[in-house]
């Protein structure tokens, strides 16, 4: 660890004012006049977890070095730099580069970040070709159009995989003969009928529906839910109108009050995990990985670890498929509406990095054809072939890519090195014709356990991704995703924003834990509780800082 991430670390057990840091100290520090492949190190902030990195001891970790001369020395953070990244602002000492999630605005008023458009401009023509135009909607705002953050986001994305929906076991659905799985309704009746039938799996008491609710976690799955179930795109806490762009705080919605009102009856029913609002987030993978939990409710990538587990032991009746669930048959599932290139999250580079040129090349090697095929495929003749043109996984190497949890961390393929930059989304074409990523529908179909390819038929769908409407049934969204649009720091509207959560975080699970017969009681009081704190000054505010957004993006 270097100096600089222990002076970070011990200030977060000492007092404020004792930051010690040593990022300009350090003894790779090289002039901003550096060039070519001498050996340098960025030291990286990230406001994320990332078990699987490897400190670039891996193959591709070690052919980037080789190319570039440039080593990473990365923190990661499991609060979303929402204590570390105060702390530097008050040190007014930062490391080379961040990666400061929903935190950039803290340290754009700040000063701590510099303006990538001239460094993007000179020295990045990897990024200016695969961003082009997208470029535009990189400005931080129409009182300043610098480019702060370089979006780590997916160019061209065309998703082979949902990325939310209601996980059930593939058993329950065969068990039952392939019920119809589109309400709410429907999911209740599996669960009910399964529990009945199977009370214990593996000796164990059988779980009908596990919520998880693990601090932001909460927020990402269950919380999200009462919008991806009633027709509303990933807006983060707000739903806009793709019309009218008015932004209102989507749990004031009346019919999301009737999806939380189901987890209620849920629970009254004694089909709910009496555990959902006290475990931990290891503790949920656990009851999905063990098998005994019937269903829950998450974005795709929050049970993979739980999907390998199950896949790892061969109880491949107990692993998920996904469904557009909804609370009638009157919404549409939102899950791949296209929002265009997320602006936004993404990576910054400091006043205090010791060469900013070489930072900037960095990333742009990173997202280089080369490169982003690299990242994805690994290295020719050893993770894929090429036959009759075409780049094809063989089966061993597949077959450790679905079933070694440490396929990704041995060989730094993967997201390990991709998300420090933006990258090439799944169905982008390469010059010569075929995809970045190995995410196609050959390859999804291809992944699939042989008890998958049987309930997936069965549904007459491929892949999940048919069991859901496409993008062209639903409103592109020209904001692109709200969570991503910076909101000043310091600001009343993020003052309430957080205030806001932080009464959801409270009142949503007491609505959902509470006797049926108190359930409004208790959802008037939150929306009391939303009046006091100004929700209604929150919306006309953010409504207006999303029409400004969508006129920023218009003008080129």
């Amino acid at each position: 660890m270097t100096s600089y991430f222990r002076s970070l670390s011990f200030l977060l057990l000492a007092t404020l004012f004792s930051i010690v840091v040593g990022c300009k100290g350090s003894e790779e520090s090289v002039t901003n006049t550096s060039s070519g492949t001498d050996p340098i190190t960025l030291i990286v902030f990230e406001s994320d977890t990332n078990p699987d990195w490897e400190n670039m001891e891996s193959p591709v970790g070690q052919k980037i070095k080789e190319d570039t001369g440039v080593t990473l020395d990365v923190e990661f953070d499991i609060e979303g730099g929402k204590t570390k990244i105060p702390l530097m602002v008050a040190s007014g000492e930062y490391p080379d580069m961040i990666l400061p999630k929903g935190e950039a605005s803290t340290l754009v008023e700040a000063d701590a970040l510099i303006d990538l458009a001239p460094l993007i401009e000179e020295h990045a023509p990897n990024i200016k070709k695969m961003l082009g135009d997208e470029l535009n909607r990189l400005k931080w705002s129409s009182d300043d159009p610098s480019i702060y953050i370089l979006s780590n986001n997916t160019v061209d994305e065309e998703r082979a995989i949902p990325n939310f929906g209601v996980l059930i076991q593939h058993d329950v659905v065969k068990e039952l003969g392939y019920p119809e799985m589109n309400e709410l309704e429907d999911v209740e009746k599996a669960i009910r009928e399964y529990k009945k039938r199977y009370p214990e799996i593996n000796g164990q008491p059988t779980i009908g529906l596990t919520l998880q609710s693990d601090g932001w976690r909460f927020q990402s799955a269950t919380l999200n839910s009462g919008f991806m179930m009633t027709g509303g795109g990933d807006d983060g806490e707000y739903f806009v109108d793709p019309e009218t762009y008015e932004a209102i705080l989507h749990y004031r919605r009346p019919e999301e009050k009737e999806v939380f009102r189901w987890y209620n009856h849920m629970n009254h029913e004694g089909l709910l995990d009496s555990d959902s609002f006290v475990h931990k987030h290891d503790q949920w993978l656990a009851k999905l990985s063990t098998g005994r939990a019937l269903a829950t409710v998450a974005p795709d990538w929050m049970i993979y670890e739980a999907q390998s587990a199950l896949r790892d032991a061969g109880m491949h009746e107990r692993m998920y498929g996904m469904y557009p669930i909804t609370l009638s048959e009157d919404y549409k599932h939102n899950a791949f509406r296209n929002n265009g290139f997320q602006a936004g999250w993404g990576i910054g580079i400091t006043k205090d990095c010791k060469d900013p040129v070489r930072a900037i090349k960095f990333l742009d090697y990173l997202v280089k054809e080369e490169t982003q095929i690299m990242l994805n495929w690994g290295f020719e003749g050893e993770h894929y072939e090429v036959v009759d043109g075409k780049r094809v996984i063989p089966e061993d190497v597949l077959e450790r890519r679905n079933n070694d949890k440490n396929f990704l961390k041995e060989t730094g393929i993967g997201y390990n090195f991709a998300r420090f930059a933006p990258r090439y989304g799944d169905g982008a074409l390469d010059s010569t014709g075929q995809t970045y990523t190995i995410s196609t529908r050959e390859q999804e179909m291809a992944n699939q356990t042989e008890v998958e390819k049987e309930v997936l038929k069965n549904y007459n769908a491929e892949i999940w991704k048919d069991l859901y409407p496409s993008a062209d049934e639903l409103p592109e969204s020209s904001w692109g995703a709200a969570y991503n649009i910076p909101i000043p720091e310091g600001s009343q509207l993020n003052v309430n924003n957080q205030r806001m959560l932080d009464i959801a975080f409270k009142r949503v699970p007491e609505a959902i834990l509470a006797d049926p017969e108190r359930f409004d009681d208790v959802w008037a009081q939150f929306m009391e509780d939303l009046d006091k704190v100004g929700v209604e000054e929150s919306e006309a505010e953010f409504t207006q800082i999303i029409r400004d957004t969508v006129e920023l993006w218009r003008n080129d």
